[in-house]
C-alpha cells in the first residue's frame, strides 16, 4: 500500500480551486476597507462534509496492481468501508488584501486549510504511519499551502510571486463537478482516512499541485491570455535513489482563449505545458531524466448546460501526481534507471441545471506505459496500466451558499499484466461556501 500512502500525502490542496469553481460562491464573503480607503481586506472559505461508503474488491479476488487507485477489502473478507470526512476539498479559510499604488494593483493572499480527519501528523493530508491513526484524543492539522503576492495592471499584465496552484492540469480539476463532493474515495476507503479524496485525480488528469513559483500573465488581447513562469523543482515521489540539487527550475506555461457568443453561450479553450529535469544518484551511479507534459481543455457553456473535454500527454511525469512513477527505477544492480514512462489520459463531463438542482456525469481515464528497454517489464510486471472511473452526481442548492449533494462512482484499476480491481462508492453530504 506504499502508493496509497503517497496519495494520502500529496492530495487535498484544492481549496482555492473550489472558490474559483463553485458558481454560487462570492469572490469575497466579507470585504473591509481601511479608514483612509487605501487597503481592502477580504475573507472567504468553505466547509464540506460527506458520509462516504465504498464497496471494495474482495481480497480473495483482488489482482496486484502497483499504482492502482481502487480499494481492496480486508483479509477477513470485509469489503465495505464507511467514513465521515471531507471530500475532494479540505475545509479552508482564506485572507486577502489589495490596494492600488502609482497605477499598479497590488495584492497578497494567505490560505489556511484545516480539515476534520483525526490526524496528529501536522498536515491534514499526511498520515504519519507511526502507530494507529484516527483514534480517540487525536486532532486534525492545519495546512498552509497558499502564500503569494501579485502586482500589475491591464497594460503590463500581472506578476505572481509565491506558492499557488500550478498551470498544467488546473482547468480539469477546477471544473471537475466532484470538487465540492467526493468522486473517487482514495484513502477514505481505508482504515486511516486523510482529509481529502481523489475526485478525478489519477482518473483523467494529473494533480496540478501547489507550487512555489514566479509567473507573468499577459494583458487580455481579444480574448487571449498567456501565462509563463518558473517553479521550484519538485523531487520525484517514486525514485529509489538520493535526490540531487537541481541545476535549473521547472518551467510551465498556459495559453487561454475565451469567446463569448452571447450572454448565455461561451467557449473557453486552454493549452498548458510543463517541464522539469530530475537528478538522482544510487549505488549504480548518477542518472537524470526530464519530465514534460502538455494538455488541452475545451469547455462550452450554453445557458444551463456545461460540457468539457480534457486530454493530456506526458513523458517522465508519471500518473496521478507530478513525478509519481514517471521513470523506471529498478534499484541497485538492475540497471536502466531513469528511463522515462509515457502517460496519457483525459476526462469528459456534462452537467445541466434544473432550477436549484445540477445533474452531472463525468468519465475519466489515466494510462501509464512501461519504459523502453525491457527492464521495466521484468521488474514491474504488475505496474498499473490504467485507472478509470465514472461518476454521476446531483447537487441541490438549498440556499445561495448551502449545497446538498449525492454522488455515485464506479472505479477500476488494471495492471500491465491484465488483472483488474473494481470498486463502487456512494456519498451524501453538504457544502457551505462563504
Amino acid at each position: 500500500m506504499k502508493h496509497m500512502r503517497v496519495i494520502q500525502r500529496i492530495l487535498g490542496p484544492l481549496m482555492a480551486g473550489g472558490l474559483l469553481a463553485a458558481p454560487a460562491l462570492p469572490v469575497g464573503a466579507a470585504d473591509f476597507t481601511t479608514s483612509d480607503g487605501n487597503w481592502t481586506f477580504s475573507v472567504n472559505g468553505e466547509i464540506n462534509v460527506d458520509y462516504i461508503w465504498s464497496n471494495c474488491q474482495s481480497a480473495a479476488s483482488a489482482a496486484p496492481v502497483s499504482g492502482g487507485l481502487t480499494c481492496v477489502g480486508s483479509a477477513n473478507g470485509n469489503s465495505s468501508v464507511s467514513n465521515i470526512g471531507n471530500g475532494l476539498l479540505p475545509a479552508s479559510i482564506s485572507f486577502g488584501v489589495k490596494t492600488t499604488q502609482n497605477g499598479i494593483d497590488i495584492a497578497a493572499h494567505f490560505g489556511l486549510f484545516p480539515g476534520i480527519a483525526t490526524n496528529d501528523g501536522g498536515s491534514p493530508n499526511l498520515q504519519t504511519g507511526n502507530g494507529p491513526t484516527n483514534t480517540a484524543l487525536g486532532t486534525t492539522g492545519l495546512d498552509i499551502r497558499q502564500v503569494y503576492l501579485t502586482f500589475g495592471n491591464k497594460d503590463m499584465g500581472t506578476f505572481t510571486f509565491g506558492r499557488n496552484i500550478g498551470l498544467f492540469g488546473a482547468d480539469a480539476i477546477l471544473n471537475d463537478m466532484t470538487l465540492p463532493g467526493v468522486g473517487a474515495p482514495g484513502s477514505a476507503a481505508g482504515p486511516a482516512p486523510s482529509n481529502t479524496t481523489l475526485g478525478g485525480i489519477g482518473f483523467g488528469y494529473i494533480y496540478t499541485d501547489w507550487l512555489a513559483q514566479i509567473d507573468w500573465t499577459s494583458p487580455d488581447f481579444a480574448g487571449f491570455n498567456v501565462t509563463v513562469g518558473a517553479f521550484d523543482p519538485l523531487n520525484s515521489l517514486s525514485d529509489d535513489g538520493a535526490a540531487q540539487a537541481k541545476k535549473a527550475p521547472g518551467f510551465h506555461a498556459k495559453l487561454t482563449y475565451t469567446l463569448p457568443f452571447n450572454d448565455t453561450t461561451k467557449l473557453y479553450v486552454s493549452v498548458a505545458g510543463i517541464t522539469q529535469k530530475q537528478n538522482y544518484i544510487n549505488t549504480d551511479g548518477a542518472y537524470d531524466y526530464t519530465g514534460s507534459g502538455a494538455d488541452v481543455f475545451i469547455k462550452l457553456d450554453v445557458a444551463d448546460l456545461e460540457a468539457f473535454v480534457y486530454g493530456y500527454y506526458a513523458k517522465g511525469l508519471g500518473t496521478t501526481a507530478l513525478f509519481d512513477g514517471g521513470a523506471y527505477n529498478g534499484g541497485p544492480g538492475f540497471g536502466g534507471d531513469g528511463q522515462t514512462r509515457k502517460s496519457d489520459g483525459g476526462m469528459a463531463q456534462v452537467t445541466y441545471k434544473l432550477g436549484p438542482v445540477k445533474l452531472g456525469v463525468n468519465y475519466g481515464i489515466s494510462k501509464l506505459d512501461f519504459a523502453d528497454g525491457g527492464f521495466d517489464e521484468v521488474a514491474n510486471p504488475f505496474l498499473v496500466s490504467k485507472n478509470e472511473k465514472g461518476t454521476v452526481g446531483a447537487y441541490y442548492s438549498l440556499t445561495k451558499n448551502l449545497t446538498l449533494l449525492l454522488e455515485g462512482t464506479r472505479a477500476k484499476s488494471t495492471s500491465q499484466a491484465g488483472g483488474s480491481n473494481s470498486a463502487t462508492t456512494v456519498n451524501i453530504g453538504a457544502y457551505v461556501g462563504f
